[in-house]
């Protein structure tokens, strides 16, 4: 019996190849595996003197040999398979052991270049892998260090069934798929191919997902960025719902420059705020709804301090999220128990966004599109009436339009002093979010800054913004009854900006 080792994560193979020999296999290896087994002590050939072929260009053949794939690709069954090896002289392989160079670390450097990357394209590696794969009915293939103990054990013992070899053999095809995908993502010259995969792995199972009845895992790409790239530094498992809504917070917080803290409800922003100083900002984030906070998330883009971890002890938060902790902040936010406290590294998502592809799954298919991110100057916005806003409420607009991008439409939301004070989601007509906006913020809509998603297709809307007080309107603009709109703001004496850009957020 011959087993075939060749891996870039030497992890635990000199601990395999001891079991491999414990069972009566003659190793073979490559490379850096074979100098790893070797120096551990065990008998161990060259793959170049099983085939009597050297390893040529550099190594990059030296497994693509007829003595390899056919030891490993011989069906058991066929005689006439055994057969023609034994005529040619050959074994059959019976276990393969690979893993594959570290294609997506080495895309990760800043400083990679397109030598580099082509480099550390494994090529016999994949192949033995699917050919191993290929006839697991015979050949147990392993890809994962992880799988190395409970493998060598049932090879001891002789109780490899057939269930257990189809199970690694899912695992090496889909081992592979996952580094092909990441090749053609980085030689990728567009955002939409006629055809694409996605590679994620699996960080951890869910209890369930979105109700008890459904299951669900937690998967990340390999940016390593946004809420998959956390570490969880207190708390209760985090469920498929708060993954989402600590995303949403994540996203809403980072998308401001300014020392800001965001309260997030079931993926809404029901809470915004800017101020210098953090205590000043996460009381007004609170103050803006009070009631839609208990139970929420709350995010900061900034190191929580310790006096507001104490003003939050007050309040019932399912999570805490931000790019660090002061010690002293973090200790006594750790007194509650069930409270689950995330860190996410500024660094590990280029302020909370990057350049990924958003998907969305439908019936038979998904929906792909590039993240609503767009860098936004706003004196480029275009004041459509009578009345101009001065600078004071151009800061506020400013704020309003971060703010409402963060909302399901059709989202309206006020604004004054780079505070949120009412919002309106999810409505399916937008003069309902109007209204929702200004009851939620009271006799504090007066004189703030109503923004809009998208466009008014009538006036209603701006007329009851301004039965709440409102002293103007920031809106992409764009409908057929815009003059109308504007009139009517005309009429009633507030001011208007169209952005010429619409955040519908679904």
């Amino acid at each position: 019996m011959k087993a075939l080792l060749s891996v870039y994560d030497k992890t635990n193979v000199t601990e395999l190849a001891s079991k491999l020999c414990e069972a009566g296999f003659e190793l073979i290896s490559t490379g850096g595996t074979y100098e790893s087994i070797k120096a551990a002590g065990y008998p161990v050939k060259q793959v170049a003197d099983v085939t009597g072929s050297p390893e040529i260009l550099g190594g990059r053949v030296k497994t693509l040999h007829p003595v390899i794939y056919g030891g490993i690709l011989a069906r058991r069954n066929k005689t006439e398979h055994l057969q023609e090896l034994k005529s040619h002289d050959m074994d059959t392989i019976d276990v393969v052991v690979v893993n594959l160079y570290p294609f997506v670390e080495t895309i990760s450097k800043p400083d990679v270049t397109l030598d580099d990357a082509l480099e550390n394209i494994d090529i016999g590696g994949p192949t033995m892998i699917r050919a191993a794969a290929k006839n697991f009915p015979s050949v147990v293939v392993i890809v994962d260090p992880s799988d190395y103990g409970w493998v060598s054990e049932k090879i001891l013992s002789q109780t490899v069934s057939n269930e257990d070899r189809k199970h690694l053999a899912f695992k090496a095809f889909q081992h592979v798929a996952v580094y092909d995908t990441a090749i053609s993502g980085y030689l990728m010259d567009g955002d939409f191919p006629e055809e694409t995969t996605f590679a994620y792995q699996k960080l951890y199972d869910l209890r369930y997902g979105e109700n008890p009845h459904q299951k669900a895992a937690f998967y990340s790409d390999s940016s390593s960025s946004g809420i998959a790239s956390a570490s969880q530094l207190h708390g209760k498992e985090l469920s498929y719902n708060n993954i989402l809504d600590a995303d949403a917070a994540w996203r809403a917080v980072t998308d401001l420059k300014k020392n800001a803290v965001a309260i997030i409800k079931h993926t809404n922003t029901c809470g915004l705020a800017s101020h210098d100083g953090q205590l000043d900002a996460y009381n007004r984030a609170f103050e803006g709804d009070p009631v839609s906070a208990f139970g929420g998330i709350v995010a900061f883009n900034r190191q929580v301090t310790l006096e507001v971890a104490r003003a939050m002890g007050k309040v019932f938060y399912e999570i805490v999220i931000a790019p660090d902790f002061q010690v002293e902040a973090l200790a006594l936010l750790k007194k509650k128990r069930d409270l689950r406290i995330l860190a996410v590294s500024e660094d590990s998502n280029n302020g909370g966004h990057n350049n990924a592809l958003e998907t969305r799954q439908v019936s038979g298919g998904m929906l792909i599109q590039t993240q609503d991110i767009l860098e936004e100057n706003p004196t480029s916005w275009r004041v459509v009436t009578k009345r101009k806003p001065n600078n004071k409420e151009l800061e506020d607009m400013a704020f309003a339009w971060k703010a409402v991008k963060h909302v399901k439409s059709n989202a309206i939301v006020l604004v004054k002093d780079e505070m949120l004070l009412g919002m309106g989601a999810g409505q399916p007509n937008r003069i309902n979010s109007v209204h929702l906006a200004i009851k939620a913020a009271g006799d504090a809509s007066k004189d703030s800054i109503l923004a809009s998603d998208a466009f008014f297709p009538f006036a209603d809307g701006v007329e009851a913004g301004a039965e709440g007080g409102i002293a103007g309107v920031v809106q992409p603009g764009g409908s057929i009854r815009d003059d109308e709109v504007i009139a009517a703001a005309d009429r009633l004496g507030l001011f208007m900006v169209f952005t010429g850009v619409r955040h519908f957020r679904h």
